[in-house]
């Protein structure tokens, strides 16, 4: 269990835009001089200084000001800062709690100027503190209910800390009809759609359905259809939208920065304050979100991290109540939390002499099947097991056509070679078992079907 930093209680509401911008600032906009604009217009808070509760986070500089003569606190501590943004699915005619429909974790580390962005899918099967095993988006709901120390956002914070083995500082809870409003009071987004969206499906507010289609290529989008494109899982599933999340925010990012918008959030900001300051908690103090605002301005966007638990880093499972739910693969989420909490940004320099990160490859994504070719009882679910334990995505065991195969096959019907090279040395295999038949059509990427010679390792 991580130790607790954070004493509960001091509940803050804030502007939309504070909040909205606190999970982007960890991406290295230029949040503070938003968020500044709410407090110069309203007058809200005093000379800068130092945040009630956390004492020498914050302090005034004399080297930032947006304009008006005023000045923005800096953050001065030196140990990295972790951010569970909730995004809850909160509806007028429910009274609550709710579940939590977005998890991420934003973080940034004010000595290396280095930030990231963690999704975490809502069906994670984790253990939650002081409760039976469940998905990992009940732990807010199940801390509203039985009035956990914090509430929803506590017991969500301590589950993704027990989970995931990473401390967390602070959390920002807020409401999709934030999101929406804020996406509109900048303008809207754009956003390169990469293959066409078509969700008979999609939601209403009411419990019916409100057809969404989206035609691939560059769009310009609103709040709703924001929200509508960052939310349809009908045609894809929550991997895919949780990189749709994440391209949304980065769209956010994108028009904040843009020359053109401080003096429009200027001129709006007293009505949308008005409009929406309840959408949003978090635990952090205003003058702690400008601080952390500032810092953001000095992180390099090429070197953002970001990284999601998808399905190489989980297998499906049925429980017994029937829910279809995700097991964690522990040692791969383990690989992208690190990489994502990682300063050590590998770049390549030019001929030009010109240094840039380099991307860092997309986990390779590849299905498997393992069929029993011999009368051999449980070989295949015992390979099953062996390869599963290696992070392979085993989606079906079951007997071959015949059981008279003399030797053991690995049948590639598309080239997945990271996945075949664990499937080989997994099963203790040489590379004679290797059959090339590229089939697209395929239902699985690689086809095992053991043999009279196979011995399990």
């Amino acid at each position: 269990m991580v130790t607790r930093r954070r004493t509960y209680g001091r509940t803050s509401k804030t502007p939309v835009l504070a909040a909205a911008a606190l999970a982007l600032l960890l991406l290295g906009i230029g949040a503070a001089a938003i968020l500044f604009l709410f407090r110069w217009v309203r007058g809200s808070l005093a000379t800068p200084g130092v945040s009630p509760g956390v004492p020498g986070n914050t302090q005034p500089s004399e080297n930032v000001t947006y304009g008006f003569g005023q000045l923005v606190p800096t953050w001065s501590g030196q140990g990295r800062v972790t951010v569970l943004l909730l995004g809850v699915d909160e509806r007028a005619q429910e009274t609550g709690p709710w579940r939590t429909d977005t998890m991420m974790l934003l973080t940034v580390d004010p000595a290396l100027r280095q930030a990231g962005v963690l999704s975490i899918p809502r069906d994670l099967w984790v253990p939650i503190p002081g409760h039976k095993d469940g998905r990992i988006n009940t732990a807010h709901f199940l801390g509203d209910l039985y009035d956990y120390d914090g509430g929803g956002p506590g017991l969500a914070v301590e589950t993704v800390e027990y989970n995931l083995g990473v401390p967390i500082d602070y959390y920002v809870r807020i409401n999709f009809q934030a999101f929406v409003t804020l996406v509109d009071q900048i303008g809207g987004i754009d956003v390169y759609v990469e293959e066409t969206i078509d969700d008979p499906l999609y939601p209403d507010h009411a419990y019916g359905y409100d057809p969404l289609h989206i035609e691939a290529g560059w769009q310009h989008f609103d709040g709703e259809m924001a929200l509508k494109y960052a939310r349809t899982r009908h045609t894809s599933n929550d991997f895919d939208r949780a990189r749709r999340q994440q391209q949304v925010m980065m769209a956010i990012l994108d028009r904040v920065t843009s020359l053109d918008m401080l003096p429009q959030l200027a001129r709006t900001a007293p009505e949308l304050y008005a409009t929406i300051q309840s959408s949003v908690s978090t635990d952090l103090a205003l003058d702690q979100i400008l601080a952390l605002g500032n810092l953001a301005t000095s992180v390099d966007r090429d070197t953002i991290r970001t990284g999601v638990i998808d399905q190489t880093c989980t297998q499906p499972w049925v429980t017994p109540d029937g829910a279809q739910v995700l097991v964690p693969l522990r040692d791969r989420i383990r690989e992208v939390r690190d990489y994502v909490w990682s300063a050590d940004v590998p770049t390549v320099t030019l001929p030009d002499s010109t240094t840039i990160p380099v991307p860092t490859p997309t986990p390779e994504v590849a299905t498997v099947a393992v069929l029993n070719g011999t009368t051999r009882p449980g070989l295949a679910g015992t390979s099953a097991d062996l390869l599963r334990a290696a992070s392979v995505d085993v989606v079906y065991v079951g007997n071959a056509d015949r059981q008279d195969y003399a030797a053991t096959q690995v049948i590639t019907n598309r080239d997945k070679p990271q996945t075949l090279e664990v499937v080989l040395s997994a099963l203790g295999l040489s590379q004679t078992a290797i059959v090339r038949s590229p089939d697209s059509g395929a239902d699985y990427d690689i086809l095992v079907v053991l043999g009279q010679d196979f011995g399990v390792p």
